[in-house]
């Protein structure tokens, strides 16, 4: 999985079921009439039962059932899908997922992140209109494997896990420090060699790009730092300067010698570059966040 977690999308499935949580407490409210009670003896308080924990974040516990609910969707949703995950894989996944949330959901709270039940009904009143009212709501909790109580309790904690993400990358910035860069990639050692040894007689880089990638003509584009899948490749072009090619890069895809064309201290970041530094951002915090926290698998 993602070591982060894309609450947002989990929202539309986790947000519909307080619709039978409020209507059943007005039921309940609306056919009770008050009685006077005869005394009756005191009794002794009932002894508290510890809940079965799957895990503990900060002394909150994630409930064995809850745990074991969202394995069951979770090896459904991936059956639907075709995909094979095995169970200690799936366990992993789903406890670290839930951690996350946790996590996100803490951290707003201590922000001063206060949920109000006038959100919670907006978005409760939005999707009910979706999902076509109580009875398909009460069906779609069965079939889910959720009881009010821990749709509840899972709604709630997505709402806050979502305003920490977007509390976190409300700051994100547009911008970053960026290179403009083109290679020349090779297949194997002794090409590589050629080619470097033709650039070093002063043979034009752009034309050996276009010669052995005619379509791109060797184009990587710009590229902010944290962003490429070769980080080799990256920490070459950070320390390049313009117009001068690189030595022989070596990685699992080939040999790459390139070229930074254009420096930009603050560049605006592509669609697919700022989707990934935001996806960095939050791994790094969930980071943070797990080495200064309690977390207790059970």
């Amino acid at each position: 999985m993602l070591k982060f977690v894309n609450i947002q999308s989990r929202l539309p499935l986790l947000a519909i079921s307080i619709i039978l949580i409020l209507s059943a407490c007005k039921a309940s409210s609306d056919s009770l009439t008050p009685t006077i009670a005869p005394p009756t003896q005191p009794s002794a308080p009932p002894t508290a039962t510890a809940v079965p924990a799957a895990a503990t974040v900060n002394g909150e516990i994630i409930s064995l059932d809850e745990f074991n609910a969202e394995l069951l969707r979770f090896q459904e949703a991936q059956n639907a899908l075709g995909k094979t995950v095995s169970v200690e894989e799936a366990e992993g996944r789903v406890l670290n997922d839930l951690t996350d949330q946790v996590l996100f959901a803490q951290a707003a709270r201590k922000a001063g992140y206060t949920l109000e039940d006038t959100e919670v009904k907006a978005r409760l009143n939005a999707l009910a209109a979706e999902i076509g009212g109580a009875e398909s709501l009460s069906t779609w909790l069965a079939n889910h494997g959720y009881t009010e109580a821990s749709f509840h309790q899972a709604l709630k904690r997505a709402i806050e896990a979502a305003w920490m993400r977007d509390n976190i990358l409300t700051t994100f910035p547009s911008t970053a420090e960026q290179v403009h860069v083109r290679q020349i990639l090779l297949y194997n050692q002794e090409t590589a060699d050629e080619v470097q040894s033709r650039l070093a007689a002063g043979v034009d880089f752009l034309d050996l790009a276009a010669a052995y990638d005619p379509k791109t003509n060797g184009e990587l584009g710009w590229f902010p730092r944290g962003y490429l899948l070769e980080p080799k490749i990256e920490e070459v072009a950070f320390s390049l300067g313009i117009g001068q090619p690189s030595e022989i890069i070596s990685t699992d895809i080939g040999f790459h010698i390139i070229m930074v064309f254009e420096r930009d201290s603050s560049h605006p970041l592509s669609p697919d570059a700022l989707l990934a530094l935001q996806e960095k951002a939050l791994l790094d915090w969930l980071q943070e966040e797990r080495e200064a926290s309690k977390i207790e698998n059970k």
